[in-house]
């Protein structure tokens, strides 16, 4: 069970950095998130995937006074997603006629769809930005919807203004991820560890049915 853990968070953290450089190269707007990214790339000369990485971890920094605590995938996000980002920017060339950008922006979708559904069955803990509107709604009182939408829009803003891409794509995005992932999620969702359950062993050391210990309440 942990070794397809493992192999399902990094298969879907290596998906998602390659789904970024697809939305890119498809040149029809990204999501609220990278279009800060990008926008912060464009004004440093940093490449994305680094700024991916550094946003990142100063998200996590805002994890503490949300008492908010990263899990094994939560340090792999922060890190794998920038670092295939660039690898597939630098494989993946950028596409000018309509037909295929459009045919490149349904496949970063369907692909990141499935690298979500991927790394957060793998039960290793959420991503530095998830990680932020969950502690944010729990720490408020607010629901995850609300907390979501305000991060995002003003992250969106912000981006925007350095110069991030906003299109058809970061609609497209908006409207299908949420529905794709909770499609997908079931399908790569890895099953809880059941606890052990405690067993007697008899006087002449053969073992006796499974016999649950009582409660102490």
């Amino acid at each position: 069970m942990l070794t397809r853990r493992l192999l399902q968070l990094f298969l879907g953290l290596a998906m998602y950095g390659i789904s970024l450089a697809l939305f890119i190269r498809a040149g029809l707007g990204l999501d609220p998130w990278d279009v800060f990214h990008q926008g912060v790339a464009g004004r440093t000369g940093l490449s994305i995937g680094l700024v991916v990485i550094i946003v990142s971890f100063l998200v996590l920094l805002l994890w503490i006074p949300l008492r908010q605590r990263p899990g094994f995938g939560t340090l792999c996000n922060a890190v794998l997603v920038g670092v295939f980002a660039d690898i597939g920017l630098a494989l993946i060339p950028a596409l000018s006629h309509l037909g295929g950008q459009i045919g490149m922006l349904a496949g970063a979708v369907l692909l990141n769809g499935i690298a979500s559904a991927c790394y957060i069955g793998a039960r290793f803990g959420p991503g530095a930005r998830d990680g932020l509107m969950t502690g944010l709604a729990r720490r408020t009182g607010w629901s995850v919807r609300l907390s979501r939408t305000l991060i995002e829009v003003v992250v969106l803003a912000v981006g925007w203004v350095l110069g991030g891409s906003v299109g058809v794509g970061t609609v497209v995005y908006a409207l299908a991820i949420g529905p794709l992932v909770q499609l997908l999620l079931p399908v790569f969702m890895v099953p809880a560890a059941l606890p052990a359950v405690p067993y007697r062993q008899e006087h002449n050391g053969t073992a006796a049915a499974p016999e649950p210990l009582a409660s102490n309440g």
